[in-house]
Order: structure tokens, then C-alpha cells, then sequence
């Protein structure tokens, strides 16, 4: 059954990278209609899925990631198939052009990377989403959704088959599956898939990454930090702080630490800590910061039946709470800070505030991670945020795609000769007298 459902996969991907981007295009467009249509039978699907989940103890930031309803998250996941529609084609873009004789040029050319196995957790719009990011680049893929979604994906799953059947994308290029079995099946399929995607937690990616030969493209931790330099705007450092941390815990891109220039800790800390406290941040800190925030009058007793300050350890700074829980502590100046970084985080997303363009650039420059940001909220880090139009993940890896992986990083590239009926034998290098040209082609 595995093998089938990729060879068909592979067979469908065949034929779709050959189709038009106007074909594409208008499958999406249509995509998105009827999804905006049948807006009113996927919540109440997604209201059983949370309404199980809540039943069955289900954590928390699992159901904040399962609710299609929050806020203006079912828009933005229509919207989200929209703008990959309306993006500029990424297959069939010459990037590189060499004329090795005349009569024999060379191009490089972008291509998709055939088919996909995209596996998640909790996030029912993510269907919609890779939808999208497939068709657009003219990958096949093949669907796997978290039982605690599944009312929530059986209904776009409906609505996303019923419109491609009447589109010109081949019935093959989405398969939707449903089992864990299946899941291990597939990942032996290795002839066939070319990428599998896992979206989920810790667990999910790591045991994807030990149970495959494919290549895997993801994160299996979101462990960012906030770096707060002594020259910083007070103000503008807590609210980054808070945005990063409290914004939406239970993201990958959530701050899940705050480091302090130890000169700046009676200048800065009392006014980050309390804004962190008052948007009901729990605060692990380390001795120092602990003597620091009771030195300045920070009330550190506890709120609203809750403790707020306890104190950390060493692991804190290597976890990702994916709550309203942080850890701070004091570094000595920015390269303590990278060292931190660099040591203890996922590589995912860390940024500083400071108001040195110096020291913003030997962080932007020395923090290795996918995302580096000065004076900005690391929930910034986000395809649809960047103007991809969504995201397949985010990939904390330096091979082939690194952070937020939308259409550029669902393409790889084929080189492709254009001669005139040349044979190697006539060429330097193979036994002829000929020499190369390599002329660049202008593109």
C-alpha cells in the first residue's frame, strides 16, 4: 500500500512540474474558494477535534495549535494559499548561463524537488498550507495530519480533493493518509520520496530523522533567545521581550530565554522583568539575577497564586517550555552572549536589542542560527511574515533550505546543455585538441 501511494506520487509529480503556472495558479485560486466556502463545516469539525482534545487531557499548547478559530488564523490560512498563488513562478529560473562553445551553452535551471512527505502534528490549516507550497512548485505530496486533528482534517482534506479533481493537477499530486503505519511505511520509500517534512514536536522530528534514508528538512526544538545590551532603549527592550515570549507560546519562534549585560542589570532588568511578570511570564533565574531583581524592588513574591521568580539551572537554558515560562540570566558583554547562543540554543531564532550598530552587527554576524534579528520580535521569524506566503517549516539545518522554507526551498535545479550535435571526444579533457569557451551568458 506504501509503495503505491508513492509511486503514484512520483508518477503525478512527473506530470505536474510540467504544467503551466496558470494551471497552478488557478488550482489555488479555486482551492481557496471553496475552502472560504466551506468555512462553517471545517470549524465545526475543528470544534469536535478541541472539544476531544480537551477531554482527553490533550496539552495546552497542542489545542492553541489545533484551533482554527482563534483569532484570524482560518483567514489567514486561505489567504495564505492566495499570496503562494499570486508569488512569481520558482521552477524553470535560469541562475547561472555559460556558453562552452558555439553552438553549446549551459543554463542552470530551477526544478522542483519531486515529492514530498509532509508529517505534523495539531495544526490543521498546515493542510491547506503545503497544498499550496506543493502545487505552486510543482511538487506532488503526500499528507500525514496528528490524530488530535483529525475531524479538522478530514474536512479541508474533502474540499481539497473535490477541487482538484476538477482542476488539471493530476489526482495523485495530494494524498492524504491517515495511519501511523502507513507513516513507517512510507518512510522506506526512499526511491520514491525525495523530502520528508515532519512538523510537530521533539519527539515527531527526531524519531522521523532516526527511522529514515530520506533527507529530512526541519526542527526538532524552538529554543530562542533575547539578548538585551546595556546601551538598549529600556521600553523598546520590554516590549520585544514580552512580544517574543507571549505573543503565541506554544510557537517555535517564542523566546524561551532573556540574557542581560551585567551592566545593565539595574538599568534595564526592573522594567523587562515586570512587564515579562505582568503578562504572566513565570521568570527561572539564575543567583545573580534573582539578587539583582530583589536589589531593585522587584516584587518577586508571587502573583495571583503564583510563584514568579524561581530559580533556574543550567538545563533551563536548553529547554523549550512552550509556556508562559523563561529563563534569564547576566552575560558580560555580546560575545558572552553569542557563546551562550551559539552553545544552548535550537539555531533557530535569537535576536538583540541595543542601540550599537557595532555591536548588532558582531551578533547579526557571530550568532549561528537560522534567524538573526536586531530590534525586532523573533516572531518575526515566519513565512508568511517574510512575504513567502507561507511556509512548508522551518529548517534549522545549513544543507540545501535554512529558516522559514517556503517556495524557493521546495525547488532544487537541474543543469541543462544546449548544443548543436558536439561530442566530449572533440574537447580538451576527453581526447580532442578543442578548447572550452566558458563565456558567461547574460541572464
Amino acid at each position: 500500500m506504501a509503495e503505491e501511494i508513492a509511486r503514484t506520487a512520483s508518477l503525478s509529480s512527473s506530470a505536474i512540474r510540467s504544467l503551466s503556472n496558470d494551471a497552478r495558479v488557478t488550482a489555488l485560486n479555486r482551492i481557496a474558494d471553496a475552502l472560504r466556502a466551506g468555512k462553517d463545516q471545517i470549524l465545526t469539525a475543528n470544534r469536535t477535534d478541541l472539544e476531544i482534545a480537551e477531554k482527553t487531557g490533550v496539552a495546552t499548547p497542542l489545542i492553541k495549535r489545533l484551533d482554527l478559530s482563534k483569532g484570524d488564523k482560518f483567514d489567514t490560512m486561505v489567504q495564505g494559499v492566495l499570496d503562494v498563488a499570486n508569488l512569481p513562478d520558482p521552477i524553470g529560473k535560469v541562475t547561472f548561463a555559460n556558453k562552452l562553445d558555439d553552438g553549446l551553452d549551459l543554463y542552470r535551471v530551477t526544478c522542483p524537488i519531486g515529492v514530498l512527505l509532509v508529517i505534523f502534528e495539531s495544526r490543521p490549516e498546515v493542510i491547506a498550507n503545503i497544498t499550496a507550497l506543493a502545487i505552486k512548485s510543482g511538487n506532488a505530496v503526500i499528507l500525514k495530519g496528528g490524530k488530535e486533528s483529525f475531524h479538522s482534517f478530514a474536512a479541508i482534506s474533502n474540499i481539497v480533493r473535490d477541487t482538484l479533481a476538477k482542476t488539471d493537477i493530476p489526482s495523485g499530486a495530494v494524498q492524504l493518509i491517515e495511519s501511523r503505519q502507513e507513516v513507517s511505511d512510507l518512510l522506506k520509500q526512499d526511491q520514491y520520496i525525495d523530502l520528508v517534512v515532519p512538523r510537530g514536536s521533539n519527539e515527531l522530528v527526531r524519531s522521523i530523522k532516526d527511522n529514515t534514508k530520506i533527507p529530512v528538512l526541519g526542527h526538532a526544538d524552538g529554543i530562542c533567545s533575547l539578548y538585551i545590551n546595556a546601551d538598549a532603549d529600556v521600553s523598546m527592550a520590554a516590549r520585544l521581550a514580552v512580544d517574543s515570549k507571549t505573543n503565541y507560546v506554544a510557537a517555535c519562534n517564542a523566546i524561551e530565554s532573556l540574557l542581560v549585560q551585567r551592566s545593565g542589570l539595574e538599568s534595564h532588568l526592573p522594567a523587562v522583568a515586570k512587564a515579562l511578570i505582568a503578562a504572566g511570564v513565570t521568570l527561572k533565574v539564575t543567583p545573580e539575577i534573582a539578587t539583582a531583581l530583589d536589589a531593585v524592588g522587584v516584587d518577586t513574591g508571587g502573583q495571583e497564586g503564583r510563584r514568579v521568580v524561581v530559580p533556574a539551572d543550567e538545563q533551563d537554558f536548553a529547554t523549550e517550555f512552550l509556556s508562559l515560562t523563561i529563563a534569564v540570566r547576566a552575560v558580560s558583554d555580546v560575545d558572552e552572549a553569542i557563546r551562550h547562543i551559539n552553545t544552548h540554543s535550537s539555531k533557530h531564532t535569537d535576536t538583540i536589542v541595543t542601540s550599537s550598530q557595532a555591536v548588532a552587527e558582531k551578533f547579526l554576524n557571530g550568532v549561528d542560527s537560522s534567524g538573526v534579528f536586531w530590534n525586532a520580535s523573533t516572531r518575526f521569524a515566519d513565512g508568511f511574515r517574510y512575504g513567502f506566503g507561507t511556509e512548508v517549516g522551518i529548517s534549522t539545518s545549513k544543507i540545501h533550505a535554512r529558516g522559514p522554507v517556503g517556495l524557493e526551498g521546495l525547488t532544487c535545479y537541474q543543469y541543462q546543455l544546449r548544443g548543436s550535435g558536439q561530442i566530449a571526444a572533440d574537447y580538451v579533457g576527453a581526447g580532442g585538441q578543442k578548447e572550452f569557451l566558458h563565456e558567461q551568458i547574460n541572464i
